[in-house]
Parts: structure tokens; sequence; C-alpha cells
């Protein structure tokens, strides 16, 4: 397959890329700058020179190609403030990518995330990946990309845990809580921090994105998820424990002053099961759990 994937030099990215061309996919990353654009070809990738402004090259380069892999996010505007400037550019790529593939069949991988269950309170049980939400940010661009099935696309929408880790993993939410344990010389947690967060290893998402561009049945959603909800308190016990610093109970009304934009996110409950993807496409984690990942101590160095 001949697969253009947005946001292809970044985190989840630079794992997806050698996975499809190890897989003999022909691919086609989107670069911002020269300096990605080099990371790409060195990688065996073709190169499309764009932004995610730029949603003529971006429904242009999705018509060439035979399936989409959108990861691609303004993570900058949300640390900043403008979340929802971010999330409605992100919608306006969905809209662009889905009117590329109406009526060919191709496949269109999106991304969201699990959080979005949290928000929406479905934390009494693991949230599952047919638990659908009526909208809201990020939540609408994921039921676009579901409903793209209705016009011919092979779409799916992958929900990620919030702490997608590995060595490659350089501003993600445990590289910010691990600054955050620095700055303010404590690991901390909400409470009494037996609130859970997924996680899962960068490459094991990596081949269920392939997976999912290969085989998903169209309007799918499926959950990148290995463990199914690490308590808070044992991720800020594992950071403390790495840097040698207290690990302290903060009240909820104190969130903010300890974790700046993440106060929204860091107490919520967000268990998640991946059953139904594992299932579906014979998908298995094999690296390590989160809690292992940080003692090897890479976040570290």
């Amino acid at each position: 397959m001949r697969v253009f994937v947005t946001g292809a030099s970044g985190h989840i990215g630079s794992a997806v890329v050698p996975e499809l061309i190890a897989g003999e996919h022909h691919v086609v990353g989107m670069a911002r700058s020269e300096e990605s654009a080099r990371k790409l070809r060195s990688w065996g990738a073709e190169v499309v020179r764009a932004d995610l402004d730029d949603l003529d090259a971006i429904g242009q380069a999705a018509a060439e190609s035979d399936g989409v892999i959108h990861l691609a996010f303004r993570h900058d505007w949300m640390r900043s403030g403008d979340f929802m400037a971010a999330v409605n550019g992100d919608l306006a790529v969905v809209r662009t990518i889905g009117d590329a593939l109406a009526g060919t069949s191709k496949a269109f991988v999106g991304t969201g995330g699990t959080m979005m269950l949290a928000m929406a309170g479905i934390n009494d049980r693991p949230g599952t990946e047919a638990d659908a939400l009526p909208g809201g940010p990020r939540v609408d661009a994921e039921n676009e990309i579901i409903a793209m099935a209705e016009r011919g696309v092979r779409s799916a929408a992958i929900r990620l845990a919030p702490l997608v880790h590995s060595d490659l993993d350089k501003h993600g939410f445990g590289p910010t809580l691990i600054a955050m344990a620095r700055e303010r010389g404590a690991s901390a947690y909400i409470g009494d921090g037996q609130n859970r967060w997924p996680a899962a290893d960068t490459r094991d998402i990596a081949r269920l994105y392939r997976l999912a561009v290969e085989s998903a049945p169209a309007g799918t959603r499926l959950h990148g998820v290995a463990d199914e909800g690490v308590p808070f308190r044992q991720i800020a016990e594992a950071i403390g424990r790495k840097l040698d610093l207290p690990t302290v109970s903060v009240a909820p009304e104190d969130a903010e002053q300890q974790f700046g934009f993440l106060a929204r996110f860091v107490g919520l409950d967000n268990p998640t099961s991946s059953a139904a993807t594992r299932a579906l496409l014979g998908w298995e984690p094999r690296e390590p759990g989160l809690i292992a990942d940080i003692e090897q101590g890479h976040y570290f160095e």
C-alpha cells in the first residue's frame, strides 16, 4: 500500500513509519520542516512538505494514496491554552481527508484519546470500543471518521491511552509529568491517587496502526491500550523514585498549581479495555508495561 502519514516524524510517527516500511508499504510522510523531511527520507519514506493548514496539499496526498494514517495534532496549542483552536484545526483536516477518500474504499485511520471517555463520566467500569459519545472536543472528529464508512471509506479511529511511552517519547504526558516533578521538587498525585490511567508502548501502538490501515473494517473504533489502568499514585511513585524526590498528595483545589494545563486530566479515572481491538486485529502488546518502562531510566537521562 501507498500510505500517507501526517505527524510522520513525531513521537508515534517515528515508530509507525518504520513499522509500515518493514511491512513493505510505501510511506509518504508529511513534514513541516527540512529537518523532519531529512529524518523521513533517512527511514526510506517519500516526503510531502506541508503543515496542518495546507488542506489542499493534505487532500491531494490523501487522494494519491491507498490509505491514510492521521497522527498530527497541534499539541503545542493545547499546552498554551488554545485547545479548541487545535481541536477545530484537526476536525478540518479530518474532513479534508474524508472528502479526498470518499467512494474509494481506501483506508483512513484517525487518532483520538481514551480520556474522552473519562471526561464523559465512563469510569465505573473499563471503557470499551463500543462506547460512543454524542459529540464534543476531539469526539466530533472521531465520529466524523466513523461516519465515513457510509461514504465509502474503510475508516477506523484509534483511541490512544494518555501515556504512550518508550524511549521515543520526548514531549508526551510522561516527560511533562517528570519535568513538573523536577520543577516542583516532588512527584504528585491528586487525593488518594487511586484514579487509573491506561498506557501502551509506542512500538506496540505502531503495530496497531499498521494492522488497522491494512485490515480494520469500516467504521471501527479501536483502543491503543496495553495497561488497562495504572493507579496514578503508582505512576507518581515511580517518577519520584527515579528522581529521588518525595511523592505527595495534592488536594483537587491545588491541582492547577502543581500540574498546570494537565490539572483537568490528572485526576480523571480512565480504566480502558482493548479486548475487542485485540480480538478483531490479533494485536497483542509485547513491550514493557508503563512502570517497568519508567524504571528502565531512559526518561531521566
